[in-house]
């Protein structure tokens, strides 16, 4: 018997030694069978940059449809809605060329996400930092874009992450750690504009 609990045990220790050892992979959590349909509410918009929100909305809109496992219906019929704020959005330039101008910008947004299970009248999951960032090269270089596009493309990775977030379940898409999120308060935003 104590041989056979050492070979098992030997077996076991070589198996997670292989590279091909257990892996752990939590199961999918997906949604209640009660929801069949989903709404998007318009995002609120916490900082200083007007349209963010309507733009983001419209395009989480437009994921889900392509998505197509939910219909997507007003809210006052939806069994479930996807809300969040749009709550930190910054354009940092990053690289100058030999006369200062600036060539390179960092465009950093962070939204607070979460999906309401209306049946239940509880949230079923939440994102409090789901963060986008893109860096770009400015529009007047070669293969550059203007900062319009480079939201569009935050738009795309944003919606991209709320929807797989949304079918997918816990852990296919995750907020930024909390502990590396500075906190933003109205100071925080003034001294941006400031800038």
């Amino acid at each position: 018997m104590k041989k056979a609990l050492m070979a098992f045990s030997a077996v076991f220790f070589l198996a997670g030694c292989s590279g091909d050892g257990v892996i752990y992979r939590p199961a999918d959590q997906i949604l209640p069978q009660h929801i069949k349909s989903i709404s998007v509410r318009t995002f609120s918009n916490k900082t200083p940059n007007f349209g963010l929100e309507e733009k983001l909305t419209l395009k989480i809109i437009d994921e889900l449809l392509k998505n197509g496992q939910y219909k997507v219906v007003n809210e006052d019929i939806a069994d479930g809605v996807i809300t969040g704020d749009v709550v930190y959005y910054k354009l940092t330039p990053t690289g100058y060329d030999s006369n200062m101008v600036e060539t390179i910008y960092n465009l950093t947004v962070i939204t607070s996400v979460k999906l309401l299970d209306k049946k239940r009248n509880a949230y079923m999951w939440e994102e409090p930092a789901l963060k986008a960032v893109k860096i770009y090269s400015a529009a007047t270089l070669p293969g550059g874009m203007s900062e319009e596009q480079a939201r569009e493309a935050i738009w795309e990775i944003l919606s991209k992450d709320i929807i797989k977030r949304t079918v997918e379940g816990f852990g296919s898409a995750s907020s930024a750690s909390e502990k590396k999120i500075p906190a933003i308060s109205t100071q925080t935003i003034k001294n941006d504009i400031q800038e």
